[in-house]
């Protein structure tokens, strides 16, 4: 397959924006992450729980069994795949191998041990949660932070830069340049510290209903919640002692959530970037032998925006649909979660799509401080806000109204503003104050929030 010929758009157009996420989320990962659940059950089971007729596997044991994950090749999976056509099961194809090539290895006498008392989403729910997990914590939150730096640092750069702000499409008090790309850096800060915060990775391995049923008859004696809490805390994640045959996916529900939250903000973003770059007051820097349209040679379009725009909406309509459809399984599990599950890394690759057009897009635009300057000219009826504000300090009466009559629907410049200044029945201090505002000048706290 080649990019030519891929019929997904991640592996083909997008493959060297998404390839890092292949270490998560292709089939080759998949099975990678179920051997070391398989690999690590079976040395709990023999050197933890020492069940009665387990034997202690050694430490050249363990290790050849742990190389079996950490060593994991193309050839391995292939091999799996083989094993498939036979069982026509995934995970039992996975069993199978871990028997051949533990024989192989010199890890004899353990065949009936590897997947004891398993049902496979035992194996699949921490696979997948193991996965999720590394991704998040690995590419996912790396592109986060290099995306909330450089956004940081554009608004830092630019906190004293006047733009004339635009409420319901029409001139409105004015900000900074800093001050609106810091708003979107505070949003996302919020949301992906919940990452940290009240996202919580959980697993099950308590077999086919969730109730330990096969493990209590084979081993009474033993105490399988314990054991059980033990096992998934050491691959890292966190119990849930309350299941059917699969974890119910509610923290699956949550992460997904999260992730269309920042998505949505930074939908928001592009867009009024786009609108920006749309109306002069930020210009993008030519490439040479670039083209921006087969027809207009003029064109130099904001398609970076765009493009991560409409990934971030292809990511969220299955995020959305995730976050409805796993938590749902017909009684203790119907199948319809596992086609659904193999589809999180794809919605993970639009994701990182979108992030990476934004900071292309980013590292393309500059500032145009003069089409700020000129359009903040044009509007001193802005400045009948802070007018009437400090008429109503001194208690004039129908200050808005006055302002309104003054400034509403009317050409409105420097000129004119100082007349009427000149004119207001307010102390003289506060006239000169209200003379020496422009529109430029008039951004409150704007730089200080930043």
């Amino acid at each position: 397959m080649s990019q030519l010929t891929a019929l997904s758009p991640l592996d083909g157009r997008y493959a060297d924006k998404v390839s890092e996420l292949s270490e998560f989320f292709s089939e080759l990962a998949l099975q990678k992450y179920r051997v070391k659940v398989e690999v690590e059950w079976l040395i709990f089971l023999c050197n933890e729980l020492k069940l009665s007729g387990t034997k202690k596997m050694s430490a050249a044991q363990v290790k050849v069994a742990r190389s079996l994950y950490e060593k994991f090749s193309e050839k391995d999976g292939q091999q799996i795949k083989d094993i498939e056509k036979t069982t026509n099961h995934d995970v039992k194809a996975v069993e199978y191998f871990l028997r051949e090539k533990l024989e192989k290895g010199g890890v004899k006498g353990y065949e009936s041990w590897i997947h004891f008392a398993c049902t496979s989403e035992d194996i699949n729910n921490l696979s997948y949660a193991m996965m999720m997990q590394d991704a998040v914590k690995g590419p996912i939150r790396n592109s986060y932070n290099e995306l909330f730096a450089t956004l940081e640092d554009f608004a830092q750069t630019h906190k004293s830069v006047s733009m004339m702000g635009h409420t319901h499409g029409q001139p409105a008090s004015p900000t900074t340049v800093g001050k609106e790309v810091m708003n979107v850096v505070a949003r996302l800060e919020r949301q992906t510290d919940l990452f940290e915060d009240s996202i919580v990775f959980l697993g099950k391995m308590n077999g086919a209903v969730g109730n330990y049923n096969a493990h209590v008859v084979a081993f009474p004696e033993v105490d399988w919640i314990k054991a059980g809490q033990k096992f998934i805390a050491g691959l890292g994640l966190t119990p849930n002692m309350y299941t059917t045959q699969i974890e119910p996916h509610d923290w699956n529900a949550e992460l997904f959530d999260l992730i269309q939250r920042v998505n949505v903000i930074l939908t928001d973003f592009s867009r009024d970037m786009w609108m920006y770059i749309g109306m002069g007051y930020f210009k993008q820097k030519v490439k040479k032998g670039e083209v921006g349209s087969s027809t207009m040679p003029h064109k130099v379009n904001p398609i970076d925006f765009e493009n991560a725009e409409g990934n971030f909406g292809l990511a969220n309509a299955l995020l959305g649909h995730f976050s409805e459809k796993l938590p749902i399984s017909r009684m203790q599990r119907d199948l319809t979660d596992s086609t659904v599950m193999r589809n999180v890394g794809v919605a993970f690759g639009y994701t990182l799509i979108g992030f990476k057009s934004l900071l292309k897009g980013m590292s393309k635009v500059e500032v145009n401080a003069g089409v700020l300057a000129d359009d903040l000219d044009k509007h001193w009826e802005i400045l009948g806000e802070p007018v009437q504000t400090v008429l109503r300090k001194y208690g004039v009466k129908n200050a808005y109204e006055l302002l309104k009559e003054m400034t509403r629907g009317r050409d409105f410049g420097r000129d004119d503003y100082v007349k009427f200044v000149g004119g207001l029945p307010i102390p003289s201090k506060e006239k000169a104050k209200l003379e020496k505002l422009t529109p430029a000048t008039y951004v409150g706290l704007a730089v200080k929030l930043v």
